[in-house]
């Protein structure tokens, strides 16, 4: 998709230019430099050279409505565009009529989403390229703060750590999301470090529920279509010593709810660090 420059930044552009002289020289880029660039998120790149001027045009293929800010300088033309894939991502600058200017590739890294725990950090990485729908609907939570406060409310030795839909005194958390599509079928197998969705019996009933395995859990993986098993989205790269500590904790059964820690373990905050 091709954007230029906003109206805002043509006057700025104009200003600094002292509108001739400079702008009518050919735009010349030396470098473009991501500053920020995670999955999910808006991208911020600057785009550096002399005489970068308001016509121009930026073509970031999937990295949707890349548009140049009013930031932009005739020497610093600040790019966004909100990025919607993982891995390369080329970006193409052309002046007015077509001409590129300069043309790179940038990388976009797989997300991580760092959990701070009351029993220390934990780190996942997450697959959109094959869970899409269960990343995007996992990080939005994330991003709206959903998860601070909530437990991991469901502890079974050997099994898995369950946690992300109830506070303190196993009151469920209100602000769930509108239940999601299985994506079990995919190819990720719910191994030892891999985190998935947890569900009811209703194939397609994931909302912000998510659970650590503790163990290879095949029985857990996709079997047939009667019996789908549950979504893997997912990785710990960092901290399962923390995730083996909570599954080492004394648990009871409370209230109707089963192997729960008698003793809180809770999410702080959780947030998307790259």
């Amino acid at each position: 998709m091709l954007y230029k420059l906003t109206a805002m930044s043509l006057l700025i552009l104009l200003g600094a230019c002292g509108g001739g002289g400079s702008s009518d020289m050919d735009p010349a880029i030396s470098q473009i430099q991501a500053q920020s660039l995670r999955y999910g998120q808006t991208a911020t790149i600057r785009v550096g050279g002399k005489y970068l001027r308001y016509d121009m045009l930026a073509d970031t293929g999937s990295c949707a409505n890349p548009t140049f800010t009013a930031a932009s300088t005739p020497d610093v033309a600040v790019l966004t565009c909100r990025v919607s894939t993982t891995g390369a991502l080329p970006v193409t600058i052309r002046a007015a009529n077509g001409t590129v200017l300069h043309s790179s590739t940038l990388m976009v890294p797989q997300p991580q989403v760092t959990l701070i725990t009351s029993a220390g950090t934990v780190v996942m990485e997450l697959n959109p390229e094959v869970a899409p729908v269960t990343v995007n609907n996992f990080l939005s939570y994330v991003g709206s703060g959903y998860y601070g406060s909530t437990l991991f409310h469901r502890v079974i030795t050997g099994f898995v750590v369950q946690g992300g839909g109830y506070t303190a005194g196993l009151t469920k958390k209100a602000g769930q999301r509108a239940p999601i599509a299985l994506e079990s079928n995919r190819g990720l197998a719910n191994t030892r470090s891999t985190v998935a969705m947890a569900r009811t019996s209703v194939f397609d009933s994931a909302t912000s529920e998510f659970f650590i395995n503790l163990a290879d859990n095949a029985s857990l993986d996709y079997q047939s279509d009667t019996d789908p098993g549950y979504a893997v989205f997912g990785k710990v790269v960092t901290g399962m010593e923390v995730v083996d500590a909570i599954a080492a904790t004394p648990v009871a059964n409370v209230n109707g709810f089963l192997n729960v820690p008698t003793v809180d373990v809770t999410i702080s905050f959780a947030i998307q660090t790259r």
